[in-house]
C-alpha cells in the first residue's frame, strides 16, 4: 500500500503509475507519473538523487524514455513502486508531489507516424451494412486475413482538452463547406518504445519488448468529407484532421492483470499474426455526450489485438519508431455516433429533448475507460475530452 493518498475509485492507484509530461505556472514542460490525485515530478526524483541520474526526464516529451526500451521501462516502475511503499523514503518524494490540479498537461509524446486501424468486427460490419448492397458481404474480402489500416496525419494528435474546431472540405460534386457529420470515435491507441531494425519484421511476441503502453483516444471523423474522398484513394482527410488522446500513458505492465483471451479468428490468421498467449484487454470503455452515457463498449472483444497490429505494421521491414502511435479505430459496433444512430436512421434522444444524429457545435464529448488491477480494484487513463466549436 502506498503512503501518498489513493482516493477510493481513483484512476491512478498504485498498479497504475502512468506516464505523462505537466509543467507548472512559469516552468518547462516535464516528466511526471501519476498516482492518486498527484504527479510525481521524475527530473526532481533524478536530480535529488531519489533515482539514479537519468537524462530521459528532462525534456518535455517521454520519447527519450520510450526509446530507452523494456529493461529501463520495468526497472524505473520497480523503484517507483519501492519509493511509494517505503515510509522511510517519504521525506525525500514529498517535495516532488504536486497536485494534479495545480498542473497543466501536455502530450505525451512527439508522435512519429500515425496508423489508423480498424480492428472491430461489429463496427467493420455495421459500416458495410450500412453503405454496400445488402445481397454483398459486409466485410472486404481482405478484412479477416489481416488488420487493415491507413497511415494518419501525426501533427494531428492534439491531448485531451484541445478544442475541436469543425472541419470544412470538399462533401461532394465541388462543394466545400463545413462538414455536417461530425462524428467521435472512442478507441485505444498503443504507443510503440522501442524502435525495430530495418529489414527485419516483428512477431506478435514481440510486442511488450517495443510497446510502452496504451492511451485512451478519440479519432475524431467528418463522414461526408470521407465519402466524398474515399471513391478514388480511401479516408484521408475526414479521419485524421484530428485525434485526441488522453494525457497519460498507462504502461503495458499495469494492464497484464486485465488480459484476456481473445475472440476466435476464422480463418486462422497466417503465421507471423498467430498469437500463443492471452493478448486481448478487458477495458470498459465510458463514452459521454454532453454529460449523458450515451454507450459503454468492452475492448475485449475487439477482433484484432494490439500484438497483431504491431506485427502488421512491421511485417515488410518497414521499421517502427519510438513515439509511434497505433490506434484500435472504434470499439466494438457502439462507439461512434455513426453506429449508434444507424447514419441517422435512429436518432439519440438527449435530457434536454432535443436527439442528435452527428455532432452539433457546442457538444462536449469526454470518454473514459478502467481495466481491472490484481489488487481487486480498477485502474484507468485518465479521460480523452473535446468540445465542438463552429468551424473557421
Amino acid at each position: 500500500m502506498s503512503w501518498v493518498p489513493v482516493p477510493e475509485g481513483t484512476d491512478f492507484p498504485l498498479l497504475n503509475l502512468p506516464f505523462g509530461v505537466f509543467s507548472r505556472r512559469g516552468e518547462l514542460p516535464r516528466v511526471g507519473v501519476a498516482i492518486g490525485d498527484y504527479v510525481i515530478d521524475m527530473h526532481l526524483l533524478t536530480t535529488q538523487g531519489s533515482l539514479p541520474p537519468a537524462y530521459w526526464f528532462a525534456s518535455g516529451t517521454l520519447n527519450s524514455f520510450l526509446a530507452a526500451g523494456p529493461r529501463v521501462w520495468h526497472k524505473v516502475r520497480a523503484e517507483l513502486l519501492e519509493l511509494l511503499t517505503d515510509e522511510r523514503r517519504r521525506p525525500h518524494i514529498i517535495p516532488a508531489l504536486t497536485p494534479l490540479k495545480e498542473v497543466r498537461l501536455h502530450l505525451p509524446i512527439n508522435v512519429a507516424d500515425l496508423m489508423l486501424f480498424q480492428t472491430s468486427l461489429e463496427h467493420a460490419t455495421n459500416v458495410g451494412r450500412m453503405f454496400m448492397p445488402p445481397e454483398r458481404d459486409p466485410l472486404p474480402r481482405t478484412w479477416r486475413q489481416m488488420p487493415v489500416g491507413q497511415y494518419g496525419r501525426a501533427a494531428a494528435v492534439t491531448v485531451s482538452g484541445t478544442p475541436v474546431v469543425r472541419p470544412s472540405g470538399q462533401l461532394r460534386d465541388g462543394q466545400v463547406g463545413p462538414t455536417a457529420k461530425l462524428d467521435l470515435s472512442a478507441e485505444i491507441g498503443y504507443v510503440v518504445g522501442t524502435p525495430s531494425a530495418p529489414p527485419y519484421p516483428l512477431a506478435t511476441a514481440d510486442f511488450p519488448a517495443h510497446v510502452f503502453g496504451a492511451v485512451l483516444v478519440n479519432a475524431w471523423r467528418a463522414w461526408d468529407l470521407m465519402a466524398c474522398e474515399a471513391r478514388p484513394m480511401g479516408p484521408f482527410l475526414g479521419q485524421a484532421f484530428m485525434v485526441s488522446i488522453s494525457p497519460w500513458v498507462v504502461p503495458l505492465s499495469a494492464l497484464n492483470h486485465a488480459r484476456t483471451a481473445q475472440p476466435i479468428q476464422d480463418p486462422e490468421p497466417s503465421a507471423y499474426l498467430t498469437i500463443k498467449e492471452d493478448a486481448a484487454v478487458k477495458a470498459e470503455l465510458d463514452i459521454r455526450l454532453n454529460g449523458q452515457t450515451i454507450g459503454r463498449p468492452n475492448y475485449k472483444g475487439q477482433y484484432w489485438t494490439g500484438a497483431q497490429m504491431l506485427a502488421h505494421a512491421a511485417v515488410t521491414g518497414a521499421p517502427v519508431r519510438t513515439g509511434d502511435l497505433l490506434t484500435t479505430g472504434p470499439v466494438g459496433g457502439a462507439s461512434t455516433l455513426l453506429d449508434l444512430t444507424w447514419n441517422g436512421r435512429d436518432p439519440l434522444g438527449m435530457p434536454d429533448g432535443s436527439e442528435r444524429v452527428f455532432l452539433r457545435d457546442g457538444d462536449a464529448v469526454r470518454i473514459t475507460a478502467s481495466v481491472p488491477a490484481a489488487d481487486g480494484s480498477r485502474l484507468g487513463f485518465g479521460s480523452v475530452a473535446g468540445t465542438v466549436y463552429p468551424a473557421v
